[in-house]
């Protein structure tokens, strides 16, 4: 009787090229994306302090309205005025009925430009806005 030797088994070599490219782009993918959503919540707004502040909650839809300490209305990093403001969350509640808007404004404007925004933002049918402010 004959006995065969053993052989070894053939092993499928893994291509880590293809791996290390899908890596890569997913890690340059997110960093893109997470970097167009800070640029928003970096800009020189100094916010009021409140003791029961809540976290920043962003959602895909979210229309971010900054008021700086001259009372300027910036939205999107361009300063518009309050009928720009006003037609940009219309045509944002047409498309999304539960529009959700954050108004951030600086703690050394007065209080009437915040409440001017406010009054925009209830007349174009905005629910309720999120006022926000940071964490005592």
């Amino acid at each position: 009787m004959l006995i065969k030797p053993e052989q070894p088994q053939a092993t499928v070599p893994i291509e880590l090229t293809p791996i290390i490219d899908m890596v890569f782009l997913l890690l340059i993918f997110f960093l893109v994306a997470t970097t167009f959503r800070q640029e928003e919540r970096e800009m020189q707004i100094a916010l009021p302090v409140a003791s029961s502040a809540g976290p920043i909650s962003a959602s895909l839809r979210e229309l971010i309205i900054n008021v700086d300490a001259e009372g300027e209305i910036i939205v999107g990093g361009r300063h518009i005025d309050t009928e720009d403001l006003r037609s940009m969350v219309t045509e944002a509640v047409a498309v999304n009925p539960r529009q959700k808007v954050t108004v951030r404004g600086d703690r050394a404007t007065a209080y009437a430009n915040i409440v001017a925004v406010l009054d925009v933002c209830k007349a174009s049918g905005i629910q309720e806005p999120y006022l926000d402010t940071v964490l005592d």
